[in-house]
C-alpha cells in the first residue's frame, strides 16, 4: 500500500550510491563531492579497494572495499552490474521466496 504521498522530489532521503545530477558520493545523510575526471575517479576507487584489502591495519578498513566499489561503479559498467546485483540480492534477501 502507498501512503499517497510522492516523495520522489525529497532530496535529503537516505540513500547509498553516487548522485548523477550533482557528481556526488551519498552516503545516508553525508554527500561527499567526485572529482569530475573519469580517470580520477577510477584511482580513487581503486586506491580504496587496496587500502581496503589492508583493513587489518589501524586506519585503514574492511569500510573501503564497498566504497571504492562504489565509486568504480560509476565509470565501469562490470563494477556497476556487480553492484547492481549485490544491492539486488540484499534487499531480496529478508523476503519469503513467494513474495
Amino acid at each position: 500500500m502507498t501512503d499517497g504521498k510522492n516523495n520522489t522530489g525529497n532530496s535529503r532521503a537516505k540513500h547509498f550510491g553516487i548522485d548523477h545530477a550533482t557528481g556526488e558520493l551519498v552516503l545516508g545523510s553525508w554527500r561527499i563531492p567526485l572529482p569530475r575526471s573519469r580517470m580520477a575517479r577510477i584511482g580513487i576507487g581503486l586506491l580504496l579497494i587496496v587500502c581496503g584489502f589492508l583493513g587489518f591495519l589501524p586506519i585503514l578498513g574492511f569500510w573501503m572495499l564497498p566504497l571504492g566499489f562504489i565509486v568504480l561503479s560509476h565509470d565501469l559498467p562490470l563494477a556497476r552490474r556487480w553492484r547492481r546485483r549485490l544491492s539486488v540480492w540484499w534487499h531480496r534477501r529478508g523476503r519469503p521466496a513467494g513474495s
